[in-house]
């Protein structure tokens, strides 16, 4: 089965959906999974900030999250999110397949394993690379232009970034902001999950000097709903091809304990 987070406004994926009652150990996700089909291919759907938008990015239950999708026989996630730009090629509008991570959150459950067992995945790579290199085409097949690499710095929230924080993160070489992409991408590949982010542009951050203001939750929003249709195309695109045969070498499951 194929897993899609929804990032902030993508709360319906699927029309056919039937909702699944499912607790975990780590309490009740954010929203009750959805599941359905596209295209022939089984889909399990959550809304990463609730239904009503009510976890802000530090307090979803990322655990309860991941762990209902694996227990509905998810193996491959795509994470659809909103992210703000701190290189200026990646404009507001436009699609970015990252390919690296840079934690700066702090105080969110990061793992599963919190002893007595532990267990150290390895995460040099964090996202799969058959599933990007599916990602990225979908979202070419239909828009046509897609960014393939770039490193995204995981920010605290809910407060966006100051001019000093936004200047220091571009200077390092790092490409995008986002909220929510960490402990996500970690706890997946401790389950043993393959996963993908297909990051949408919403904004420049602090903004342009002379030419763009600095970002508002409500631009992160009207951009992000702007791209919704877009997004549900490249999904319904990418789920049968996520769901077929591997064309890259994966080895997310490889440190996953057994």
């Amino acid at each position: 089965m194929i897993g899609v987070f929804g990032g902030s406004g993508f709360y319906e994926l699927l029309a056919d959906a039937r909702s699944v009652d499912l607790p975990t150990p780590y309490g009740p996700p954010s929203a009750p999974p959805m599941v359905g089909s596209v295209e022939g291919t089984e889909v399990a759907f959550i809304a990463r900030h609730g239904t009503n938008h009510e976890f802000p990015p530090h307090l979803i239950p990322y655990r309860a999250n991941l762990w209902a999708m694996r227990e509905l026989g998810v193996g491959r996630i795509i994470a659809p999110t909103a992210v703000g730009s701190i290189y200026p090629d990646f404009a507001p509008g436009q699609f970015v397949i990252p390919d690296q991570l840079i934690d700066r959150t702090w105080g969110r459950a990061h793992t599963f394993f919190e002893g007595p067992e532990t267990h150290h995945i390895p995460f040099a790579d964090p996202y799969c690379p058959d599933l990007r290199c599916k990602a990225a085409a979908a979202v070419r097949a239909v828009v046509g232009v897609v960014h393939e690499g770039a490193t995204t710095v995981v920010v605290q929230g809910p407060r966006f970034s100051t001019r000093a924080e936004s200047a220091a993160f571009a200077d390092t070489g790092w490409h995008l902001l986002n909220m929510t992409q960490l402990p996500e991408a970690a706890l997946a590949r401790e389950l043993g999950i393959c996963y993908a982010n297909i990051a949408v542009v919403t904004d420049y951050d602090v903004g342009v000097p002379g030419e763009v203001s600095p970002v508002t939750h409500d631009e992160v929003l009207h951009r992000f709903g702007e791209a919704l249709d877009t997004l549900r195309d490249i999904l319904f695109q990418l789920a049968p091809d996520a769901d077929g045969a591997r064309s890259l070498p994966c080895d997310c499951a490889a440190g996953a304990p057994t």
